[in-house]
């Protein structure tokens, strides 16, 4: 549409020019000049050339009125800015018509008019673009950042809820598998008291913990390696350079000694107590592990532990005293100190040598300490056999049943330990262990083979309390006061919500009854 009516204009113009060369355009006897102070020359026409001129302008303000209200063309929309002229197609032509427009008549106005109302249409719808651009682009990251916040949290949710799920679970298995373990030995002591034997046979199991953790690397790990190279990156727990003849014999033989010795001495206790009260002597190694670390690990001193380890040996001096300090009794409440106390010397003589290791660590470090155990502990069960300390009539008259349960499940409580760790929190393998003392109470009193006293039941609670305050965390008392804070401004929230829903009732009841209550800031 501009072409035509350019080339109507080329035309118009170019007529008039040939009509003035003809003679028709003289304008010597017509036309006055007139000068102004401080105006531009005006040049009077003739009433044809004004007649031209309003047709032209007319056509052309016309063309305005219907291109600002279609919005013009993109270009020149994309190109204005707010409060600039809008270099529109006809702004061009009204640059061409300049040597007729100079004229100060009622047509000029019209084309100036026309050029800044369209200038102002386009300013505005541009401001409004680029609002709307603005705000389109601020939600849209507002949105955006909402969904990740969105998605992280369920993502978090979700791991916390696999992280629970998974401890519920290895808090059963933990616990269960400790009371199996511990009944399955009263139930051979019946048969066959043989202790070391039975420390030795299922230490030999501990063989197996590795080929276990590589089944379950096969199975769930995207980049499978190779059984020798797992196993040598796997022995970085040793030291850079792997396990060596010289590392282990001197890191795995004294672990390996208390390993055996712990065990050892919780069976011997198992002959003179019963499951409960073995079980519940046994989680004194909780405070133990707090003292050696005390003392050689030089950890931080807490009040609270402190407290949880008098707790620990007053409960193991009511448990003696709950059998009037009978010669069996005190003999087997020794047994199972001395377990708890060789536990606690492994645990920080593993954290003082070894540091802290990862399951397949873990792994390779208790399969070794299998391997020690078959090459090296092997002759002392056969020193016992001759000796007749722990003799028996033949390897037929075994009760292999009983054996490979009592093995199986203390290679199963190990495992769980150390995939508890990966999977769940640590804190739920230990409350997995205590919750060993209320399953064995429960068997034996289904069994018939305690009576619990008053004593002998405030010892357990006594061991049992002690043992939870020892899993407290070391900030315990910041978390203590942040949480009561948060109580505190709960309530405070609460209060000022319930000061302020009595005033909103009285308004209304004022207004109800037809007088109107003036609010306070």
């Amino acid at each position: 549409m501009d072409e035509l009516l350019l080339d109507l204009f080329h035309k118009l113009t170019s007529g008039r020019q040939l009509a003035a060369g003809n003679g028709f355009g003289s304008l010597s006897h017509k036309e006055q000049e007139v000068r102004k102070p401080g105006h531009n020359i005006l040049v009077k026409m003739r009433k044809e050339d004004k007649s031209l001129v309003w047709l032209i302008n007319s056509t052309l303000a016309s063309y305005t009125q219907i291109t600002s209200f279609l919005g013009t063309t993109r270009s020149s929309v994309t190109r204005c800015k707010p409060g600039a002229n809008c270099p529109s197609s006809h702004s061009g032509i009204s640059r061409q018509l300049s040597p007729l427009s100079v004229t100060e008549d009622s047509s000029a106005p019209i084309l100036e008019l026309q050029n800044r109302g369209s200038s102002g249409v386009c300013g505005h719808r541009v401001e409004r673009q680029n609002r709307s651009a603005d705000d389109g682009t601020q939600t849209h990251s507002e949105n955006s950042s909402q969904e990740n916040r969105i998605k992280a949290r369920c993502l978090s949710c979700t791991s916390m809820a696999l992280k629970a799920i998974w401890g519920l679970l290895i808090i059963l298995s933990v616990s269960s598998s400790w009371v199996g373990t511990t009944q399955i030995v009263k139930i051979t002591y019946k048969n066959f008291y043989c202790p070391f034997f039975m420390t030795w046979f299922s230490t030999n199991w501990n063989i197996m913990f590795f080929p276990v953790y590589y089944s379950g690397h096969l199975a769930t790990a995207q980049e499978k390696q190779s059984p020798m190279k797992k196993f040598r990156e796997c022995s970085r727990i040793f030291g850079e350079d792997g396990l060596t003849l010289k590392l282990f014999l001197k890191r795995t033989a004294p672990f390996s000694i208390l390993w055996t010795l712990t065990n050892y001495l919780y069976l011997l206790a198992l002959k003179k107590l019963t499951a409960t009260d073995v079980s519940a002597l046994f989680c004194c190694n909780k405070a133990f592990v707090f003292l050696l670390s005390w003392i050689v690990l030089k950890d931080r001193f807490m009040g609270v532990r402190i407290v949880a380890a008098i707790m620990a040996i007053t409960g193991i001096v009511m448990m003696a005293y709950a059998d009037n300090f009978h010669a069996d009794s005190i003999i087997g409440v020794a047994f199972a100190v001395g377990s708890a106390s060789t536990s606690a010397l492994y645990k920080v003589l593993f954290k003082m040598f070894l540091g802290s290791a990862n399951f397949g660590e873990a792994a390779h470090f208790v399969s070794t300490l299998g391997f020690f155990n078959l090459i090296f502990i092997s002759f002392t069960p056969v020193i016992l056999y001759f000796t007749k300390v722990e003799h028996w009539s033949s390897f037929a008259a075994l009760p292999w049943g009983c054996l490979c349960g009592m093995a199986g499940l203390w290679l199963a409580f190990n495992i769980l330990v150390n995939v508890g760790v990966v999977l769940t929190y640590p804190i739920l393998i230990s409350i997995g262990t205590v919750l060993s003392v209320p399953g064995n109470a429960a068997v034996d009193l289904l069994k018939q083979e305690v009576i619990f006293n008053v004593v002998r039941l405030a010892a357990t609670i006594i061991i049992c309390i002690g043992f939870l305050l020892m899993l407290l965390p070391e900030e315990w008392d910041e978390i203590t006061l942040r949480f009561i804070n948060s109580l505190k401004e709960k309530k405070s929230e609460e209060h000022v919500d319930d000061v302020t829903d009595p005033s909103v009732h009285l308004r209304g009841r004022s207004r109800a009854n037809g007088t109107v209550s003036i609010p306070l800031a």
